[in-house]
């Protein structure tokens, strides 16, 4: 599969990466073995690139991602984490529910964009990968803490990537603007953007993509099905993980119409819609399961036709 260095960095992303959200039981719960099914299947379709974070479970995703991992060539494949929550230990019962991953609530999240954070986070994802260095780390939604991430995580970042420690650092959320200000106050070498890069939300084309063009920077889309709507846009469906509105729905299912009448599946449309724009350097796609997976990389493979983008008016 083909592979892009982020930025002007030496680090590759494969054109397809695996998100690691689904790994950490997103919504619900799967089994170690399914888990290390989906990172094997990625590894046979040519994935290279994994991403990963503690927010995912509670660490539960960093810890099955590094087994699965783990016996591979260290150098055949990229690993991204994330700094920007401490996870602490804490006493009693409950699930981790309310914050989206069906896993026990062993520990508790705590913002911290420090550079003491920063450091302390990467030394605990290193624990439960199981591993001797990660080659990506984004900060993680600094939505509500632009100011610290900037003034104390990125130079922390900054220090460890000129220490050999990381290969590439970055940011990734779903905002635009803050995104587009990582990239014209710091030396971030990608930035990772969720959901504002679809067949149903370009507004990471209107400052985001061209400032990383301009400033030879690359950007990782994510989120590129919206959540659910673009899999299997229906009434009920999600975008941006909400009940979607009548309206997108009904845009979605145009869309479908649209990729159906060129003979094009409408996933395998929205997986190749981002990698068209040239600061894009590849598309991050979650999965539970071997089978989604497979499925994801075949689409993701699949020929779209110039006139299906014409039509849409892409």
């Amino acid at each position: 599969m083909r592979a892009t260095s982020l930025g002007a960095s030496h680090c590759p992303v494969t054109a397809l990466s695996l998100g690691g959200a689904a790994l950490g039981n997103l919504f619900t719960p799967l089994s170690d073995e399914t888990a290390r099914g989906a990172v094997d299947a990625a590894w046979e379709a040519g994935i290279r690139s994994f991403d990963t974070a503690p927010h995912y479970g509670l660490g539960l995703s960093e810890r099955r991602m590094g087994q699965a991992l783990r016996g591979r060539p260290r150098e055949a494949y990229t690993l991204s984490t994330k700094v920007g929550r401490i996870l602490e230990p804490r006493d009693g019962g409950g699930d981790d529910l309310a914050a989206g991953f069906a896993v026990p609530a062993t520990h508790r999240r705590r913002w911290d964009f420090s550079a003491d954070g920063v450091r302390r986070s990467i030394e605990s994802s290193l624990e439960r990968l199981g591993l001797d260095r990660v080659d990506i780390v984004y900060l993680h939604d600094p939505d509500d803490h632009a100011e610290q991430a900037l003034r104390e995580a990125y130079p922390a970042l900054e220090r460890l990537r000129s220490e050999g420690v990381v290969r590439a650092i970055g940011a990734g959320m779903n905002r635009t603007g803050l995104l587009t200000r990582f990239l014209r106050e710091s030396d971030v070498d990608a930035v990772l953007c969720a959901g504002r890069y679809s067949l149903l939300d370009q507004e990471a084309a209107d400052e985001l993509l061209p400032e990383a063009a301009a400033r030879g920077k690359s950007v990782v889309v994510g989120g590129v099905f919206n959540s659910g709507l673009l899999a299997d846009p229906r009434p009920g469906a999600t975008y941006d993980y909400a009940a979607a509105p009548p309206e997108l729905v009904e845009r979605a299912l145009k869309i479908k119409a649209v990729c159906a009448a060129h003979g094009v599946p409408l996933r395998a449309a929205a997986l190749a819609f981002p990698l068209r724009h040239p600061a894009v350097a590849g598309v991050l796609v979650g999965a539970r399961s071997a089978a989604e997976v497979t499925d994801a990389a075949a689409l993701f493979e699949a020929s779209v036709p110039d006139a299906l983008w014409e039509e849409l008016g892409l």
